[in-house]
Protein backbone atom coordinates (compact mmCIF):
# COMPACT_ATOMS: atom_id res chain seq x y z
CA UNK A 1 0.00 0.00 0.00
CA UNK A 2 1.11 3.75 -1.12
CA UNK A 3 2.72 5.41 2.57
CA UNK A 4 0.53 7.98 1.76
CA UNK A 5 -3.12 6.17 1.77
CA UNK A 6 -1.49 3.81 4.69
CA UNK A 7 -1.51 7.37 6.81
CA UNK A 8 -4.81 8.77 6.02
CA UNK A 9 -6.69 5.81 6.47
CA UNK A 10 -4.80 5.57 9.47
CA UNK A 11 -6.33 8.46 10.92
CA UNK A 12 -9.40 8.02 9.77
CA UNK A 13 -9.41 4.89 11.28
CA UNK A 14 -8.39 5.81 14.83
CA UNK A 15 -10.30 7.01 18.06
CA UNK A 16 -10.31 10.63 17.98
CA UNK A 17 -8.46 11.38 21.51
CA UNK A 18 -5.35 9.08 19.51
CA UNK A 19 -4.81 10.77 16.57
CA UNK A 20 -1.29 12.40 17.84
CA UNK A 21 -0.17 9.13 18.73
CA UNK A 22 -1.03 7.18 15.66
CA UNK A 23 0.29 9.89 13.59
CA UNK A 24 3.30 9.77 15.41
CA UNK A 25 3.61 5.76 14.84
CA UNK A 26 3.08 5.69 11.17
CA UNK A 27 5.26 8.77 10.57
CA UNK A 28 8.20 7.28 12.59
CA UNK A 29 7.29 3.82 10.68
CA UNK A 30 7.36 5.62 6.94
CA UNK A 31 9.39 7.99 7.23
CA UNK A 32 11.77 7.87 10.12
CA UNK A 33 10.17 10.40 12.22
CA UNK A 34 12.47 11.21 15.46
CA UNK A 35 9.69 13.41 16.91
CA UNK A 36 6.01 14.24 16.10
CA UNK A 37 4.38 16.93 18.26
CA UNK A 38 1.00 18.62 17.92
CA UNK A 39 0.81 22.22 18.87
CA UNK A 40 -2.32 23.64 19.08
CA UNK A 41 -3.25 27.51 18.98
CA UNK A 42 -4.66 29.05 22.25
CA UNK A 43 -7.67 31.08 22.16
CA UNK A 44 -6.11 34.46 21.97
CA UNK A 45 -3.60 33.17 18.81
CA UNK A 46 -1.07 34.23 21.06
CA UNK A 47 0.43 30.79 22.33
CA UNK A 48 1.01 27.17 21.12
CA UNK A 49 0.05 24.68 23.06
CA UNK A 50 1.37 20.62 23.69
CA UNK A 51 -1.01 18.35 23.31
CA UNK A 52 -0.57 15.98 25.99
CA UNK A 53 -2.96 13.14 27.64
CA UNK A 54 -3.05 15.96 31.11
CA UNK A 55 -3.81 19.75 29.51
CA UNK A 56 -2.19 23.02 31.43
CA UNK A 57 1.13 20.73 32.16
CA UNK A 58 3.34 22.24 30.00
CA UNK A 59 4.75 25.43 28.53
CA UNK A 60 3.34 26.70 25.64
CA UNK A 61 5.43 27.95 23.00
CA UNK A 62 4.50 32.09 21.90
CA UNK A 63 4.09 32.81 18.56
CA UNK A 64 5.66 36.23 18.35
CA UNK A 65 9.27 35.33 17.64
CA UNK A 66 9.56 31.57 17.27
CA UNK A 67 9.88 29.31 14.76
CA UNK A 68 6.56 27.16 14.89
CA UNK A 69 5.05 30.61 15.41
CA UNK A 70 6.32 31.85 11.83
CA UNK A 71 4.54 29.05 10.66
CA UNK A 72 1.56 29.94 12.40
CA UNK A 73 1.36 33.44 11.41
CA UNK A 74 2.46 32.78 7.80
CA UNK A 75 0.29 29.72 6.99
CA UNK A 76 3.91 28.42 5.00
CA UNK A 77 6.34 25.68 6.57
CA UNK A 78 9.13 26.65 8.56
CA UNK A 79 11.97 24.60 9.63
CA UNK A 80 14.89 24.39 12.43
CA UNK A 81 18.11 22.61 11.37
CA UNK A 82 19.83 21.16 14.31
CA UNK A 83 23.11 19.50 13.83
CA UNK A 84 21.98 15.92 12.52
CA UNK A 85 18.24 16.60 11.97
CA UNK A 86 15.57 18.88 10.53
CA UNK A 87 12.49 19.54 12.35
CA UNK A 88 9.43 21.13 10.00
CA UNK A 89 6.61 22.83 11.27
CA UNK A 90 3.53 22.48 9.31
CA UNK A 91 0.46 24.65 9.49
CA UNK A 92 -2.68 22.23 10.75
CA UNK A 93 -5.32 24.51 8.91
CA UNK A 94 -8.41 23.44 7.63
CA UNK A 95 -10.96 25.82 4.84
CA UNK A 96 -8.69 29.16 6.27
CA UNK A 97 -9.38 28.08 9.93
CA UNK A 98 -5.64 27.96 11.92
CA UNK A 99 -5.91 25.18 14.51
CA UNK A 100 -1.93 24.70 15.12
CA UNK A 101 0.93 23.19 14.05
CA UNK A 102 2.76 20.12 13.74
CA UNK A 103 6.37 19.44 14.37
CA UNK A 104 7.73 16.62 12.65
CA UNK A 105 11.41 16.17 13.54
CA UNK A 106 13.40 13.80 10.63
CA UNK A 107 17.12 12.47 10.98
CA UNK A 108 18.31 14.06 7.68
CA UNK A 109 17.22 16.53 5.38
CA UNK A 110 14.60 15.08 2.88
CA UNK A 111 13.63 16.14 -0.73
CA UNK A 112 11.24 18.83 -1.32
CA UNK A 113 8.03 16.50 -2.58
CA UNK A 114 9.13 15.00 1.24
CA UNK A 115 7.96 17.81 2.96
CA UNK A 116 5.01 18.45 0.16
CA UNK A 117 3.63 15.07 1.04
CA UNK A 118 4.06 15.50 5.48
CA UNK A 119 2.15 18.72 4.89
CA UNK A 120 -1.03 17.10 3.07
CA UNK A 121 -0.73 14.88 6.47
CA UNK A 122 -0.85 17.97 8.24
CA UNK A 123 -4.24 19.39 6.45
CA UNK A 124 -5.76 15.58 7.04
CA UNK A 125 -5.03 16.01 10.32
CA UNK A 126 -7.03 19.56 10.62
CA UNK A 127 -9.84 17.98 8.91
CA UNK A 128 -10.01 14.76 11.23
CA UNK A 129 -9.34 17.33 14.73
CA UNK A 130 -12.73 19.18 13.34
CA UNK A 131 -14.55 16.09 13.44
CA UNK A 132 -13.13 14.65 17.19
CA UNK A 133 -14.30 17.46 19.01
CA UNK A 134 -17.43 15.94 18.64
CA UNK A 135 -16.18 13.41 20.66
CA UNK A 136 -13.60 14.25 22.62
CA UNK A 137 -12.35 17.49 24.90
CA UNK A 138 -8.31 16.55 24.73
CA UNK A 139 -8.05 19.21 21.59
CA UNK A 140 -10.46 22.16 23.01
CA UNK A 141 -8.60 21.66 26.41
CA UNK A 142 -5.27 21.39 24.63
CA UNK A 143 -5.89 25.24 23.35
CA UNK A 144 -6.54 26.80 26.87
CA UNK A 145 -3.21 27.99 28.80
CA UNK A 146 -5.49 28.63 31.84
CA UNK A 147 -8.85 28.12 32.55
CA UNK A 148 -12.09 29.99 31.01
CA UNK A 149 -14.57 31.52 32.90
CA UNK A 150 -18.38 29.99 32.42
CA UNK A 151 -19.53 32.88 30.09
CA UNK A 152 -16.07 32.78 28.01
CA UNK A 153 -17.08 28.82 27.42
CA UNK A 154 -20.38 29.35 26.64
CA UNK A 155 -18.92 31.86 24.39
CA UNK A 156 -16.51 29.88 22.35
CA UNK A 157 -18.86 26.90 21.58
CA UNK A 158 -21.24 29.38 19.57
CA UNK A 159 -18.63 30.32 17.43
CA UNK A 160 -18.74 29.31 13.65
CA UNK A 161 -14.54 29.28 13.55
CA UNK A 162 -12.40 31.56 13.98
CA UNK A 163 -11.42 31.90 10.19
CA UNK A 164 -13.22 30.70 6.90
CA UNK A 165 -11.85 31.00 3.05
CA UNK A 166 -14.00 30.19 -0.03
CA UNK A 167 -12.87 31.47 -3.37
CA UNK A 168 -15.41 34.67 -3.16
CA UNK A 169 -14.41 35.76 0.33
CA UNK A 170 -11.95 34.89 3.58
CA UNK A 171 -13.03 35.89 6.84
CA UNK A 172 -11.86 36.30 10.60
CA UNK A 173 -13.11 36.96 13.39
CA UNK A 174 -12.00 37.44 17.90
CA UNK A 175 -13.03 38.13 20.52
CA UNK A 176 -10.93 39.44 24.08
CA UNK A 177 -10.27 39.03 26.40
CA UNK A 178 -10.37 35.33 25.38
CA UNK A 179 -10.60 33.53 28.49
CA UNK A 180 -13.20 35.67 30.18
CA UNK A 181 -15.71 37.42 26.87
CA UNK A 182 -19.28 38.21 28.23
CA UNK A 183 -21.90 39.12 25.79
CA UNK A 184 -19.76 39.54 22.07
CA UNK A 185 -20.06 37.12 19.75
CA UNK A 186 -20.01 36.38 16.13
CA UNK A 187 -21.81 33.77 13.52
CA UNK A 188 -21.32 33.07 9.56
CA UNK A 189 -22.53 30.92 7.39
CA UNK A 190 -22.02 30.00 3.11
CA UNK A 191 -24.27 28.33 0.91
CA UNK A 192 -23.41 28.23 -2.91
CA UNK A 193 -24.87 31.83 -3.38
CA UNK A 194 -25.11 33.78 0.36
CA UNK A 195 -22.71 34.66 3.05
CA UNK A 196 -24.67 35.58 6.35
CA UNK A 197 -22.42 37.49 8.65
CA UNK A 198 -23.83 38.44 12.59
CA UNK A 199 -22.24 40.66 14.89
CA UNK A 200 -23.91 40.03 18.30
CA UNK A 201 -23.15 42.40 21.70
CA UNK A 202 -25.89 41.22 24.48
CA UNK A 203 -25.94 43.48 27.79
CA UNK A 204 -24.72 42.74 30.93
CA UNK A 205 -21.57 40.87 32.23
CA UNK A 206 -21.11 36.73 33.30
CA UNK A 207 -22.67 33.86 32.20
CA UNK A 208 -26.20 35.97 32.50
CA UNK A 209 -24.92 37.90 29.23
CA UNK A 210 -23.68 35.28 27.70
CA UNK A 211 -27.17 33.03 28.52
CA UNK A 212 -28.73 36.19 26.37
CA UNK A 213 -26.16 36.17 23.26
CA UNK A 214 -26.94 32.47 23.10
CA UNK A 215 -30.38 32.72 22.38
CA UNK A 216 -30.06 35.46 20.40
CA UNK A 217 -27.39 33.62 17.81
CA UNK A 218 -29.92 30.60 18.05
CA UNK A 219 -33.06 32.75 17.58
CA UNK A 220 -31.39 34.12 14.29
CA UNK A 221 -29.99 30.78 13.34
CA UNK A 222 -33.07 29.13 13.54
CA UNK A 223 -34.91 32.09 11.56
CA UNK A 224 -31.56 31.72 8.66
CA UNK A 225 -32.28 28.11 8.57
CA UNK A 226 -35.94 28.61 7.73
CA UNK A 227 -34.97 30.33 4.78
CA UNK A 228 -36.93 33.57 5.62
CA UNK A 229 -35.64 37.43 4.46
CA UNK A 230 -33.04 39.09 6.35
CA UNK A 231 -35.57 41.66 7.90
CA UNK A 232 -37.91 38.43 9.14
CA UNK A 233 -34.74 36.99 10.39
CA UNK A 234 -34.64 40.04 12.82
CA UNK A 235 -37.90 40.14 13.89
CA UNK A 236 -38.33 35.98 14.47
CA UNK A 237 -34.97 36.78 16.86
CA UNK A 238 -36.54 39.77 18.26
CA UNK A 239 -39.84 38.03 19.50
CA UNK A 240 -38.16 35.47 20.77
CA UNK A 241 -35.98 37.71 22.90
CA UNK A 242 -39.04 39.64 24.22
CA UNK A 243 -41.11 36.13 25.18
CA UNK A 244 -38.16 35.51 26.84
CA UNK A 245 -36.77 38.52 28.79
CA UNK A 246 -40.36 40.98 28.07
CA UNK A 247 -37.79 44.40 27.07
CA UNK A 248 -36.00 43.95 30.62
CA UNK A 249 -32.52 42.34 28.03
CA UNK A 250 -32.06 43.05 24.62
CA UNK A 251 -28.94 42.58 22.08
CA UNK A 252 -27.50 44.88 19.99
CA UNK A 253 -26.86 43.16 16.56
CA UNK A 254 -25.96 44.04 13.03
CA UNK A 255 -27.16 40.98 10.34
CA UNK A 256 -25.64 41.23 6.95
CA UNK A 257 -26.18 38.82 3.66
CA UNK A 258 -23.92 39.21 1.16
CA UNK A 259 -25.10 37.68 -2.65
CA UNK A 260 -21.95 36.02 -3.96
CA UNK A 261 -22.87 36.10 -7.46
CA UNK A 262 -22.97 40.32 -7.32
CA UNK A 263 -21.75 41.89 -4.29
CA UNK A 264 -24.92 43.14 -3.19
CA UNK A 265 -25.48 43.19 0.67
CA UNK A 266 -28.48 43.26 2.48
CA UNK A 267 -28.70 45.20 6.10
CA UNK A 268 -30.30 45.26 8.99
CA UNK A 269 -29.07 47.53 11.88
CA UNK A 270 -30.55 46.78 15.43
CA UNK A 271 -27.46 48.15 17.56
CA UNK A 272 -24.33 48.90 18.57
CA UNK A 273 -21.48 46.61 16.27
CA UNK A 274 -20.58 48.88 13.42
CA UNK A 275 -18.64 48.39 10.16
CA UNK A 276 -15.55 49.93 8.54
CA UNK A 277 -14.69 49.81 4.59
CA UNK A 278 -11.25 49.72 3.46
CA UNK A 279 -11.36 50.79 -0.59
CA UNK A 280 -8.82 52.04 -2.68
CA UNK A 281 -6.28 52.74 0.29
CA UNK A 282 -9.28 55.12 2.27
CA UNK A 283 -10.64 53.53 5.37
CA UNK A 284 -13.97 54.81 6.33
CA UNK A 285 -16.98 53.73 8.59
CA UNK A 286 -20.75 52.60 6.66
CA UNK A 287 -23.35 53.98 8.31
CA UNK A 288 -27.03 52.39 8.05
CA UNK A 289 -30.34 53.72 9.87
CA UNK A 290 -30.51 52.63 12.86
CA UNK A 291 -33.16 50.27 14.25
CA UNK A 292 -33.88 48.98 17.98
CA UNK A 293 -32.05 46.18 19.58
CA UNK A 294 -33.23 43.09 19.15
CA UNK A 295 -35.87 42.13 22.32
CA UNK A 296 -36.38 46.04 23.14
CA UNK A 297 -40.43 45.70 22.54
CA UNK A 298 -43.17 43.22 21.10
CA UNK A 299 -43.56 42.56 17.34
CA UNK A 300 -41.11 45.24 16.27
CA UNK A 301 -40.88 45.86 12.41
CA UNK A 302 -37.48 45.94 10.78
CA UNK A 303 -36.53 47.10 7.32
CA UNK A 304 -33.17 45.59 5.58
CA UNK A 305 -30.97 48.31 3.74
CA UNK A 306 -28.53 47.37 0.94
CA UNK A 307 -25.56 47.98 0.20
CA UNK A 308 -22.81 47.09 -2.83
CA UNK A 309 -19.88 45.45 -2.15
CA UNK A 310 -16.62 45.89 -4.86
CA UNK A 311 -13.72 43.14 -5.82
CA UNK A 312 -11.39 44.02 -3.50
CA UNK A 313 -13.22 45.88 -0.65
CA UNK A 314 -12.32 45.12 3.23
CA UNK A 315 -14.65 45.13 6.32
CA UNK A 316 -14.12 45.51 9.53
CA UNK A 317 -16.86 45.39 12.07
CA UNK A 318 -16.41 45.86 15.49
CA UNK A 319 -18.21 45.70 18.87
CA UNK A 320 -18.54 49.00 21.45
CA UNK A 321 -15.68 47.21 23.61
CA UNK A 322 -13.26 48.46 20.33
CA UNK A 323 -14.67 51.83 19.66
CA UNK A 324 -15.72 52.85 22.78
CA UNK A 325 -12.13 51.35 24.94
CA UNK A 326 -10.74 54.08 27.51
CA UNK A 327 -7.13 54.80 26.97
CA UNK A 328 -4.70 55.63 29.83
CA UNK A 329 -6.35 59.10 29.91
CA UNK A 330 -10.01 58.01 29.91
CA UNK A 331 -10.38 58.58 26.19
CA UNK A 332 -12.02 57.12 23.82
CA UNK A 333 -10.60 54.95 21.01
CA UNK A 334 -12.99 56.84 18.66
CA UNK A 335 -13.28 56.89 14.66
CA UNK A 336 -10.10 58.12 13.65
CA UNK A 337 -8.25 55.59 15.52
CA UNK A 338 -9.88 52.80 14.38
CA UNK A 339 -9.95 54.00 10.51
CA UNK A 340 -6.38 53.89 11.37
CA UNK A 341 -5.89 50.68 12.79
CA UNK A 342 -8.01 49.80 9.56
CA UNK A 343 -5.42 51.03 6.96
CA UNK A 344 -2.11 49.96 8.93
CA UNK A 345 -3.42 46.30 8.54
CA UNK A 346 -4.36 46.22 5.16
CA UNK A 347 -1.57 43.83 4.20
CA UNK A 348 -2.09 41.03 6.31
CA UNK A 349 -5.25 38.39 5.67
CA UNK A 350 -8.27 38.62 7.13
CA UNK A 351 -7.63 36.03 9.57
CA UNK A 352 -5.30 37.98 11.21
CA UNK A 353 -6.48 41.42 11.57
CA UNK A 354 -8.84 41.39 14.37
CA UNK A 355 -5.76 39.89 16.54
CA UNK A 356 -3.68 43.10 15.45
CA UNK A 357 -6.79 45.61 16.16
CA UNK A 358 -7.09 44.38 19.50
CA UNK A 359 -3.19 43.76 20.60
CA UNK A 360 -3.28 47.49 19.67
CA UNK A 361 -6.04 48.08 21.96
CA UNK A 362 -4.13 46.23 24.60
CA UNK A 363 -0.75 48.27 23.74
CA UNK A 364 -3.01 51.67 23.94
CA UNK A 365 -4.08 50.69 27.45
CA UNK A 366 -0.62 49.95 28.84
CA UNK A 367 -1.50 46.77 29.82
CA UNK A 368 -4.70 47.45 31.98
CA UNK A 369 -7.70 45.26 32.35
CA UNK A 370 -10.14 46.05 29.52
CA UNK A 371 -13.56 47.43 30.60
CA UNK A 372 -15.75 45.64 28.53
CA UNK A 373 -15.45 42.48 26.42
CA UNK A 374 -13.81 43.65 22.11
CA UNK A 375 -14.90 41.71 19.04
CA UNK A 376 -13.22 42.24 15.92
CA UNK A 377 -14.26 40.03 12.38
CA UNK A 378 -12.55 40.92 9.34
CA UNK A 379 -14.33 40.56 5.72
CA UNK A 380 -12.11 40.38 2.57
CA UNK A 381 -14.39 40.68 -0.43
CA UNK A 382 -12.28 38.91 -3.55
CA UNK A 383 -16.14 39.11 -5.99
CA UNK A 384 -18.34 36.59 -7.68
CA UNK A 385 -16.38 33.25 -9.31
CA UNK A 386 -18.11 31.25 -12.34
CA UNK A 387 -19.46 28.76 -9.39
CA UNK A 388 -21.36 31.40 -7.42
CA UNK A 389 -24.01 31.58 -9.81
CA UNK A 390 -27.41 33.58 -9.66
CA UNK A 391 -29.24 32.17 -6.40
CA UNK A 392 -33.08 31.28 -6.35
CA UNK A 393 -35.10 34.59 -5.93
CA UNK A 394 -36.29 35.23 -2.57
CA UNK A 395 -40.42 35.34 -1.79
CA UNK A 396 -40.09 37.64 1.06
CA UNK A 397 -39.74 40.90 0.03
CA UNK A 398 -36.28 43.42 1.04
CA UNK A 399 -36.14 46.69 1.64
CA UNK A 400 -33.90 48.97 0.25
CA UNK A 401 -31.86 52.05 0.71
Amino acid sequence: MDRSLAVERLLRGVPPHDLPAALRSALSEHFGARAVELLMADYALTELCRVSTLPYTSDPIPVEGTTPGAAFVTQAATFDHDGASVTGYLPVSVRGDRLGILAVTLPEEPEPPVWAELERFAEALAHELFVADRDTDLYIQARRSSRLTLAAEMQWQLLPGRACTRAEFALGGQLEPAYAIYGDCFDWSASAHKLAVTLINGMGEGSEAALLTNLAVNALRNARRAGVALDAQAELADQALYAHYRGAQHVSALLLEFDLATGTADVVDAGSPRLWRLRDGKAEQVHFDDQLPLGTFEDTLYTAQRFQAVDGDRFVFVSDGVYDAAGPHGERYGERELAEAVVATADLPAAHVPGSVLRELTTRRHGEQAEDDAMVVCLDWFGPTPLSGPGPSHAVSVGTR
